[in-house]
């Protein structure tokens, strides 16, 4: 194995614990506000880093264009969706009156 191909696999191994990291802290956070920080950061680190290992193990200058581009997209749009999420979320407490974060959980007021 050559050293890029070692570096390649170091960053396939990290960018995979980040989304696993990101999907547990989906699964365990309660609450829209909670949730938005492992929705956006790990899983945005994991992925460059998976885009960063494809350019190590073809290191040409088309696929560094895609994936920086993919990079670049990737980062811009999560962090516009998380900032909407929070201010919906924002938005529905204000509005709601209370001091839950705007998170809608269906049945729970079924009873009142």
């Amino acid at each position: 194995m050559t050293p890029l191909e070692v570096a390649a696999a170091v960053c396939v191994l990290l960018g995979a614990a980040f989304a696993l990291a990101a999907g547990v802290g989906m699964f365990r956070f309660h609450g829209t506000l909670s949730r938005m920080h492992p929705a956006t950061k790990p899983q945005v680190l994991g992925l460059q880093l998976v885009l960063l290992a494809m350019w190590l193990r073809h290191p040409t200058w088309t696929v560094a264009g895609t994936l920086l581009l993919t990079g670049v997209f990737q980062v811009i749009t999560a962090t516009v969706a998380a900032y909407m999420v929070g201010r919906a979320a924002h938005r529905n407490a204000s509005s709601v009156g209370g001091d839950g974060d705007g998170t809608a959980i269906p049945g729970e007021d079924a009873g009142r």
